[in-house]
């Protein structure tokens, strides 16, 4: 990789701490930017990078060489905003965490400023880099096609109500974290073309619903099915189904797989050495975005945006 390249990293917290480990593995030294102080010491202690603060155009304004490319992992209420920054001091390719906004408005009007920058913007969804994605692919295409497919977004409320999120984050709680499992789904799949959904229920924290479920047809002819019920057991799982196998992401980290006349369900070896060594997903999307590949995979901004019309019907946003 080019000794040349230069990213800037946007967000000292967790995240930024996984984004830099994968940036230093693939050779590359990010110029990293925090907001808080005591974050941004941890940061620095930890991993022997300095930190700017003080604000984006500050930092910004500190270099003699401003990269052209940039990642944002901060936490989603900033999301928007800080992308949105970036775009106005002239930054042209940005790899911003899920879901880039807490709403469509902010997702829209951070599209349009994308699109008057003629910057390119991609939304970070890395369950679409795990192998056991991978794998599935391979498996599916060998079978000829996707028939039919099921997932399942149950999110531990017991735990989300005692988070420190922000209140507005928590009642976007679908978009911001359960998406992850909608759209490798969808990505496997197909995307819907025809969808029925229904929610009932609320939680203390979550007024909308607690309980989803619905069923449509994809643009790949497949049949699907998902439900979620926050307020009762369970966990994230997609299932694919084919002519002659059906595959289980159960956690989504592995892949098991039936064979067709069999009722044994067995695991899939898989090269999942990277996904062990940094946090699942994240090497290979980090390397595709530094060097450009247009694999299919990455999500544009306006892509996101059309997503979205899916993802409010699942939440029965804006329904009649």
């Amino acid at each position: 990789m080019p000794d040349n390249i230069k990213v800037l990293l946007v967000g000292a917290g967790n995240m930024g701490k996984e984004y830099c480990n994968v940036l230093r593995a693939q050779q590359i030294e990010p110029i990293v930017i925090g907001r808080g102080k005591e974050s941004a010491k941890k940061f620095q202690e930890e991993l022997g990078l300095p930190v700017l603060t003080g604000g984006i155009n500050c930092a910004l304004k500190s270099l003699n060489d401003i990269p052209k490319a940039a990642i944002v992992a901060v936490n989603v209420d900033q999301l928007a905003d800080v992308t949105a920054e970036l775009l106005r001091c002239g930054i042209q390719r940005i790899l911003v965490e899920k879901p880039a906004g807490m709403d469509r408005n902010q997702i829209e009007v951070l599209n349009d400023l994308a699109e008057k920058k003629s910057a390119n913007v991609y939304v970070a969804y890395n369950r679409r880099y795990y192998a056991s994605t991978e794998k599935a692919l391979e498996i599916i295409k060998e079978d000829g096609g996707v028939s039919s497919f099921n997932f399942e977004f149950t999110e531990w409320s017991h735990v989300i109500e005692t988070t420190k999120h922000l209140p507005e984050v928590k009642e976007n709680w679908f978009l911001a974290n359960s998406t992850h499992v909608v759209d490798l789904a969808f990505y496997l799949g197909g995307k819907p073309v025809q969808m029925s959904s229904y929610t009932g229920g609320k939680l203390t924290w979550h007024k909308r619903c607690s309980s989803y479920v619905g069923a449509g047809i994809s643009d790949k002819g497949a049949l699907f099915s998902y439900q979620a019920n926050w307020a009762a057991p369970g966990r994230w799982a997609v299932e694919i189904l084919t002519t002659k196998h059906r595959l289980y992401f159960k956690p989504m980290e592995q892949l098991a797989i039936q064979k067709i006349g069999s009722v044994k369900v067995e695991e899939i070896e898989i090269d999942d050495h990277l996904d062990k060594e940094f946090k699942p997903g994240l090497y290979k999307q980090v390397e595709a975005f530094v060097k450009d590949l247009d694999d299919g995979k990455r999500i544009t901004l306006s892509e996101q945006l059309m997503h979205m019309d899916f993802y409010e019907k699942i939440e029965q946003i804006n329904s009649v």
